[in-house]
């Protein structure tokens, strides 16, 4: 599943790419259930469902119509299907990630991420740990690639090494962007690393790596699902912009009753109005 060199590689760079962990029939329900998403988004004009805080479950890009539908987003879908559920409940998304950070795992949240053909949909630079900050930072954002991301595609783009560097701030003239300065991005760019994989690939990414992504230009769909795990000792510090009933469970080995804290400081983040934090970057200049 994941080697000793692979294990030194996350460590190294703050992230690895696994090539080839599930296969096409493992991924198969997953799709079908995305198909069947897309379909029932044609029924709306825009973010639908409700979430465990009453803010939409699904989230559209602009543009978004029956004919052209331009679902981005699918939160907390453990909660709606059985097959995303199985993701977190055992196999090798559990297997590989507890060859990292030990064999307790805490699950914080997940969300499906699709970036349709022609969609305009960008992340901007960012970290994960400074949307969720935990008690310590033996936290992974784990992808699971549902499609095959060439660099067409708008694959995920990361700054190695960066997980060792400082938490920047998501602020900036008293408005939450949940992006970084245009100076820190600008940096990011000059370095970064595109992590393009075949449908099934798994990504892991330590959550302090700044990372961000662009459009999809290909002529095919980009869809991740996307998890953050954490060491059981690991607890959350604020309130998750994902709820879901599943949060905060033991998805593997047992909760040692402990908190481990390491020192860090952070402005406290801000959970989005709306369906997802696409709008809060939107803010964003750069």
């Amino acid at each position: 599943m994941i080697t000793p060199a692979q294990c030194l590689e996350f460590w190294d760079t703050g992230v690895v790419l696994l090539d080839g962990v599930y296969s096409a029939a493992e991924l198969e329900p997953l799709r079908r259930q995305l198909d069947d998403w897309i379909d029932e988004s044609r029924a709306h004009a825009g973010p639908f469902g409700k979430m465990l805080d009453g803010r939409p479950r699904f989230d559209v890009e602009p543009g978004h119509r029956a004919e052209r539908p331009a679902l981005r987003r699918v939160a907390s879908p453990e909660e709606v299907s059985e097959a995303y559920l199985g993701l977190i409940e055992s196999g090798p998304l559990l297997d590989a990630v507890a060859a990292l950070l030990g064999e307790n795992l805490r699950f914080h949240h997940a969300k499906l991420n699709s970036k349709l053909p022609g969609s305009g949909t960008v992340v901007k630079w960012h970290q994960d740990f400074t949307f969720d900050p935990h008690s310590n930072d033996d936290c992974v954002t784990a992808m699971l690639y549902l499609d095959d991301v060439d660099d067409s595609k708008g694959p995920p783009r990361i700054l190695p090494g960066s997980h060792r560097g400082p938490l920047h701030s998501l602020w900036h003239d008293g408005v939450f962007t949940g992006a970084v300065d245009d100076a820190v991005a600008r940096e990011c760019e000059r370095h970064a690393v595109a992590c393009a994989g075949s449908a099934g690939s798994l990504c892991l990414m330590h959550t302090r790596t700044l990372h961000a992504s662009s459009a999809n230009f290909g002529t095919q769909p980009r869809t991740l699902y996307i998890s953050t795990l954490t060491a059981a000792d690991a607890i959350p510090l604020t309130p998750v912009a994902v709820p879901s009933r599943f949060g905060n469970r033991i998805v593997r080995g047992h909760d040692p009753g402990r908190i481990r804290s390491i020192a860090y400081e952070m402005e406290i983040p801000e959970i989005p109005s709306g369906a997802s934090f696409f709008a809060q970057q939107a803010t964003a200049r750069s």
